[in-house]
């Protein structure tokens, strides 16, 4: 039984393999690491498996596992967390974009009790070299898909991780193109994640295999998720579908607060219209905020003060309120759209946009 299995995706990988190999070796003899390295090959029509097997003759933690059909990237990863022989896995890729020398950091973190640990290119620290605007631009897309589901992940479709085998033990992953950390977000069994800064670096020796279809199958994996949370709600992202519920039902409650205090003070205090509107607007706003704070991210731990959270949460609400008043002018003006619904649409708008914003903004995370 080995402490750790880094497990190495590979396709014609020659120029790559060996050096590698070599490379994260080193990291097992430099930190004191009982390792093995499992190459997951996808039945490559170069030298690549034949140089794995020349390297075994010398190194007895490496093996090869040389895979005939259903070919894809994910796929290889997912039988490697079958194959591998630890409790703790780093996914890695073959071609020196994720560097070799973090293995060590992330499994002293899953040490330290995270259950994924993910080497981040979008937190502070992170970054991308060499990469031309097609590439950036898909992975950007990807990314904003992907948070939508695990908004406190700031790189939820890295190809370089850690994680514990138990999070994927039974896990009903359904692995395609290159996004397999997002299934493993997505349907692992999970509680605490760790992010870590690295630097991509486009591969400078062999050829890349991401290809622009990659983000219509992406796609298809997002909504595959967000099906499978509403029938597992051990999922991560069924928490988050619940935020987004609650966060609905106090929207519902400010609508209340607002009409019901709106006529009150027209009614019954006799204050003009304009003054007792934003007094109205002013108390579903906090009364919007209360119950967001204390029941829908109570769970969260803040990285911002609840003054700087009211704030933030008064600028965003002032946003929606603008988004929602030109999308009902515009479709009921120039679309010619009933403004009954014209309004309904722009609230639904409005919506996505508090929940989003609050949710990057407002409530966090530390």
């Amino acid at each position: 039984m080995y402490d750790l299995t880094v497990i190495i995706p590979t396709f014609r990988e020659e120029a790559n393999i060996k050096k590698i190999i070599t490379e994260v070796d080193a990291v097992f003899q430099n930190n004191g690491i009982h390792g093995e390295i499992l190459v997951v090959d996808d039945n490559s029509p170069d030298g690549t498996i034949g140089i794995v097997k020349e390297i075994q003759v010398e190194k007895p933690n490496l093996r090869v596992l040389v895979r005939t059909s259903d070919p894809g990237l994910s796929q290889s990863v997912a039988d490697g967390f079958r194959a591998a022989s630890s409790e703790i896995f780093v996914v890695i890729d073959a071609d020196f974009s994720h560097p070799p020398a973090l293995i060590a950091t992330m499994y002293r973190e899953i040490l330290a009790g995270s259950d994924i640990v993910i080497g981040s290119r979008y937190m502070e620290g992170g970054g991308i070299r060499k990469w031309p605007i097609k590439r950036r631009v898909i992975s950007l897309v990807a990314t904003f898909l992907g948070r939508l589901l695990f908004p406190d992940i700031t790189d939820p479709v890295s190809g370089f991780f850690a994680v514990r085998k138990r999070v994927v033990d039974g896990a009903k992953l359904k692995p395609r193109g290159y996004k397999i950390l997002l299934e493993v977000l997505g349907k692992g069994t999970w509680e605490n994640d760790k992010e870590i800064p690295f630097e991509f670096v486009d591969r400078e020796t062999g050829s890349s295999k991401l290809k622009l279809k990659t983000i219509v199958e992406y796609a298809q994996q997002v909504l595959d998720i967000s099906g499978y949370s509403f029938t597992h709600h051990h999922s991560a992202a069924w928490k988050e579908w619940k935020r987004i519920i609650k966060f609905g039902i106090v929207g519902i409650s400010g609508i209340v607060v607002n009409e019901g205090v709106l006529i009150y003070l027209k009614e019954f205090v006799r204050l003009a219209l304009p003054v007792a509107s934003v007094i109205a607007i002013e108390l579903a706003i906090l009364n919007n905020f209360v119950w967001n704070d204390i029941w829908t991210f109570k769970s969260q731990d803040h990285r911002v003060s609840r003054w700087r959270r009211i704030l933030s949460f008064h600028v965003v609400s002032a946003g929606g309120a603008i988004i929602n008043f030109a999308i009902l002018n515009f479709l009921a003006y120039f679309v010619g759209i009933d403004y009954r619904a014209a309004n309904i649409i722009g609230i639904l708008i409005g919506f996505v946009w508090n929940f989003s914003l609050n949710r990057r903004l407002t409530w966090i995370r530390k």
